[in-house]
């Protein structure tokens, strides 16, 4: 059974919402899914995205692939993760 880390779209026509999903590479977009990871909404200002990275590590550590999309994401994800957590540290 081979895995993959991809988008499903669950919004509506001008309002579109993707879940970020791991799911049989061989299911349909909108199919079943193994487990939801998180959201990525592409209209919004600031971080459209939002992730569980511990749970992205994990599914990638047991062999999932991300598609180039996600690939990217996971990497932007990533970079503006540690901006974050350093904000609130300044009192």
């Amino acid at each position: 059974m081979a895995l993959k880390i991809r988008l499903t779209k669950v919004g509506s026509v001008h309002q579109p919402l993707y879940r970020v999903v791991v799911a049989e590479a061989r299911s349909r977009r909108d199919g079943a899914a193994v487990e939801n990871l998180g959201t990525y909404r592409p209209g919004d200002k600031g971080s459209p995205i939002n992730l569980k990275m511990d749970r992205v590590d994990y599914w990638l550590s047991k062999g999932a692939l991300p598609t180039s999309t996600m690939h990217s994401m996971i990497k932007k994800a990533r970079r503006s993760a540690p901006a974050k957590v350093e904000a609130p540290a300044a009192s």
